[in-house]
């Protein structure tokens, strides 16, 4: 039997996508805004279809249009990739109303745990520890909502119950900066994601940031694909990824990864996920799940060999399929290096036309990117340019491998990040595995300004 699906997304996830329907025998769509006219994916794909101006308020995030998109080629599913309404149960509602198979859980699922405080409830459940808050509704009174958060105690974590992607969130150190902060934390979540819900938990000070990669059928049945430590982080943003975690406590990460099946068996959860941690002083945090394929997928299908954009299509569209943790093996380690359109030490965005540039390749380098030499970096999304991917047998050679790999690679025109990676992958705290999620901020540029 054959598919048509519409990729409602843009950039590397896009092109992603399109390598795999290929794969599978797929047909695709690709919907684009007036400002991306040009995207590489758009000449691989079968299908196009502009669906407004390059606002992403009046394309990638208009709902009727990219309905309207899959009605005039009659798509039967639609992939939603990363980002954008990735993670939307409305749209999801809407994509299966109208007739087509969102690729992803259903809204049910994305809106349990989408909901930070619905999604720890789950998770205790499961066995699975939380980080230690208030969850129930905050006090509108000052001074009762002062009292819920000296019983939390400082320092606090103020976080949206819809936030992700950094934003919707504060940490207050002291009582006379809570209210300040509370509101400011509720306005800018009211903004991002139209929902101003907050819930407060304990700051764990100087934890590594660890997730497991999930896999399940939607029928009662899942698996794991390891771990992932993303602890290299400005502002809460993933700046280096690696598989697997190391240096875990091995019996609470078996504990973990069955906890982690049992909580998606439970939802009968569809399609990939991922369940992320703090770990700190041999203990898993969880801290929220992520109900889309991520940024940082690759390095997991590295170290696996498991193709996860491929296993959602499969399993979305009813096509053979086989879940099985036995099969899954796990071989070496994989380092993943975010090239993003910014000034490397201020973080200032760098849009404008990339004039030159070269890719890196060789054994065990893979490079997932929708840029070319003439391509105009627009300043209306998200900065990401290029993955850089490494696998070796050990740590100490993929960091290696990914540092001849940053030596080959150079885009000229904009400014990149590509000298903070060479930077950060000398480093000997880097080196050791030693950094947590405070570090880069904290300490490594600090160090460099000097």
């Amino acid at each position: 039997m054959s598919f048509k699906v519409l990729i409602a997304n843009r950039g590397e996830i896009a092109l992603r996508a399109i390598r795999a329907c290929k794969e599978l025998g797929i047909s695709t769509v690709s919907v684009y805004s007036e400002g991306d006219k040009d995207l590489k994916h758009l000449r691989f794909s079968d299908e196009t279809v502009c669906i407004g101006p390059t606002s992403p308020l009046e394309s990638y995030l208009n709902i009727p249009s990219i309905l309207s998109a899959a009605e005039l080629t009659q798509v039967d599913a639609i992939y939603p990739g990363y980002g954008f309404l990735a993670e939307d149960p409305d749209f999801a509602e809407m994509c299966q109303k109208s007739g087509f198979k969102f690729i992803g859980p259903d809204a049910k699922t994305i809106r349990k745990m989408g909901d930070k405080i619905t999604a720890k409830t789950l998770a205790e459940k499961a066995g699975i520890q939380t980080v230690p808050g208030y969850k129930d509704e905050i006090p509108e009174d000052p001074e009762k909502f002062k009292a819920v958060a000296r019983d939390v105690g400082y320092p606090i974590m103020i976080k949206a119950t819809a936030g992700g992607g950094g934003r919707g969130m504060r940490v207050v150190e002291k009582e006379e900066d809570l209210i300040t902060l509370a509101q400011i934390t509720m306005q800018e979540a009211k903004n991002a994601f139209g929902n101003e819900t907050i819930y407060l938990e304990k700051f764990i000070a100087n934890p590594r940031h660890v997730e497991v990669q999930v896999v399940g059928d939607g029928k009662g049945k899942a698996i794991h694909l390891g771990t992932r430590d993303c602890s290299m982080q400005r502002r809460h943003q993933k700046i280096i990824e690696e598989a697997p975690a190391l240096n875990l406590n091995e019996v609470a990460l078996e504990k973990i990864f069955s906890a982690c099946i049992k909580l998606c068996e439970s939802i009968n959860y569809e399609g990939a996920g991922t369940l992320e941690f703090l770990y700190e002083n041999d203990n898993f945090y969880f801290i929220e799940m992520n109900t889309r394929i991520q940024v940082e997928h690759p390095v997991t299908e590295m170290i696996t060999g498991f193709d996860i954009v491929k296993a959602q299509m499969r399993i979305a569209l009813g096509m053979k399929f086989e879940i099985d943790q036995s099969r899954i093996n796990f071989k070496g380690h994989a380092l993943e290096c975010r090239i993003n359109a910014e000034d490397p030490e201020t973080f200032q965005p760098s849009p404008g036309t990339i004039t030159k540039m070269h890719t890196p390749g060789g054994f065990g380098v893979r490079y997932d990117s929708h840029i070319y030499g003439g391509y105009i970096v627009p300043p209306y999304y998200d900065s990401l340019l290029a993955k850089i991917i490494t696998q070796a047998n050990s740590r100490e050679s993929a960091i290696k491998r990914m540092l001849s790999a940053l030596d080959e690679f150079f885009i000229e025109g904009i400014k990149t990040n590509h000298s903070l990676h060479q930077k950060l992958l000398r480093d000997e705290v880097f080196i050791n595995n030693k950094h947590t999620i405070n570090y880069l901020e904290n300490e490594f540029l600090k160090k460099h300004e000097s």
